[in-house]
């Protein structure tokens, strides 16, 4: 076991060594690579302008799931907000590079610095205002409600829904006003608007809560729903649109009022609207799931190649795990318990939001690396287990019979017991494999191209709402019956040559 001992001793020493040397690696890449989207939370009023322009670029976060204002049309990102922010990137004299996550992702890659400002129908509260700063307010929409087509005349406003399930998206205005304004109405919470929108159909909830625009723009495109004035209190500066930016990032926020300004002046919001709205048309041309299937392809593409990385990681991971956790060695014992306990008990879409967002601020990893990080180092901690126990269930007669031999603990380790093990687990290994396939659907929350990703666009792009689902269903199931399929291959392929052994 002694070179088990090196190895651990190395491995432990690389990491000391190469934290400083990432950290630092991490701070020239915000200076000189154009791809890093790094902006510290602690700008200073006299640099945080400065910075971009010397990046030659501004990161944009939005969640392209709310038409009018920003959602997917002919493979890339329109809108409103869209318009508001190429102008001013112009105005700068910059890029525009767009960054596609969920809604209530935004504000903390904003804190974190993986963007540099945020548009996506954000509102002023006081309580976002703590971390973040707001440009002035390019719009102010009012609140709609979509409600069932059979439901028309029985709910007429926010009044009308006491004892019944609104929908609203989470940590948006709608939400926060469907909660304080539509008394005794229960406020159902959901990530995307293609989200809420099945659920309204299919009568989880009665009505949802939304921008005066998104919600007619809905109604517009699909006859089985109607958009109807919720009549809420918008007398509060909360209910504007604005962009929000970096806390402290003053010459930033003075450079985005500026392009605000000559927004109003010129009336452009009208002609964005109207651009916004052209895209919509051409939405609903064909809307057949085959005009998708290169949405399809790509999710299969990332979903697959996370899962393949991810698989090898994991092993690794968990083989040296297991070995920790059976050494004698007291630290290397804790230290593997402690990881395996810990990972285990937390969420893995915890994890991945630590990794993309918290490791972010001294490291600024892409949020694909993010997700393989992430689901890597999570499948490790139950892999071990698995080898783990398939190590202590093979009997110490196979042990001693090698030792008897000749044969070293090393050899006897890797020569004899691993391989006896490797194949009383190989089923419980194979379940793992096939599990994470569909665990790498977590990582959309990082803006992943993943399955379920594309899946919430074409929902968004084509207004319905089922037939993505179904379709994502069924190419899950081939991904995991296919490589079901491919383990008992070489799990029957183990049982003969065993047998003949034998």
């Amino acid at each position: 076991m002694k070179k088990f001992y090196k190895l651990v001793f190395t491995f432990l020493a690389v990491l000391l060594v190469m934290a400083p040397v990432l950290s630092s690696v991490a701070k020239a890449d915000d200076t000189t690579q154009s791809s890093s989207s790094v902006t510290s939370t602690t700008t200073t009023s006299e640099d945080s302008l400065a910075k971009i322009k010397a990046k030659g670029e501004i990161v944009l976060g939005t969640s392209p799931d709310y038409p009018p204002y920003e959602f997917m049309a002919k493979g890339k990102v329109v809108g409103m907000d869209i318009e508001i922010a190429k102008k001013i990137a112009k105005d700068m004299g910059v890029k525009l590079v767009i960054k596609k996550m969920s809604f209530d992702s935004l504000l903390v890659a904003l804190q974190s610095g993986k963007v540099d400002m945020v548009i996506s129908g954000v509102n002023p509260t006081a309580k976002r205002a703590k971390s973040v700063d707001f440009s002035k307010s390019y719009y102010k929409a009012g609140q709609y409600i979509l409600i069932n087509k059979s439901d028309k005349g029985v709910y007429k406003n926010r009044n009308s829904f006491s004892d019944k399930k609104l929908g609203a998206q989470t940590g948006s205005l709608p939400y926060n006003l469907a909660k304080s304004h539509a008394k005794g109405a229960t406020v159902k919470g959901m990530d995307t608007v293609s989200d809420l929108v099945i659920a309204l159909k299919s009568h989880k909830v009665e009505g949802v809560v939304l921008d005066e625009p998104t919600a007619k723009a809905y109604a517009e495109n699909d006859s089985s729903i109607v958009a109807v004035n919720g009549k809420f209190d918008l007398g509060s500066n909360e209910t504007n649109d604005v962009v929000a930016v970096a806390k402290g990032s003053t010459s930033l926020t003075t450079q985005i009022n500026h392009s605000i300004d000559d927004i109003k002046a010129n009336n452009s919001i009208t002609g964005y609207l109207k651009t916004a709205g052209s895209y919509m048309k051409v939405n609903t041309a064909n809307t057949s799931m085959w005009h998708y299937w290169k949405y399809f392809a790509l999710g299969i593409e990332y979903t697959v190649g996370i899962s393949a990385i991810s698989v090898v990681l994991g092993f690794l991971i968990g083989i040296l795990l297991a070995f920790m956790r059976l050494s004698k060695v007291k630290v290397f014992k804790w230290l593997g318990t402690a990881y395996v306990e810990f990972v285990r008990g937390t969420p893995l879409m915890v994890q991945i939001l630590f990794v993309y967002f918290g490791l972010g601020v001294i490291v600024n990893i892409p949020a694909v690396i993010s997700g393989i990080i992430a689901v890597s180092l999570n499948s490790g901690a139950y892999v071990c287990e698995v080898i783990r126990g398939g190590i202590l269930s093979i009997d110490k007669g196979q042990d001693e019979a090698a030792r008897s031999l000749g044969l070293n603990s090393h050899d006897t380790m890797f020569s004899v017991v691993l391989p006896q093990a490797i194949r009383n687990i190989w089923p419980a290994l194979g379940n793992e494999f096939v599990s994470l396939i569909k665990e790498t659907s977590i990582v959309s929350i990082i803006g992943v191209s993943d399955m379920i990703y594309q899946l919430k666009i074409v929902q968004a792009d084509t207004y319905r709402g089922v037939i993505p689902i179904v379709i994502t269903m069924i190419l899950y199931f081939i991904l995991t019956f296919a490589i079901s399929r491919i383990l008992r291959h070489y799990e029957i392929k183990m049982n003969s040559k065993m047998n003949r052994t034998v």
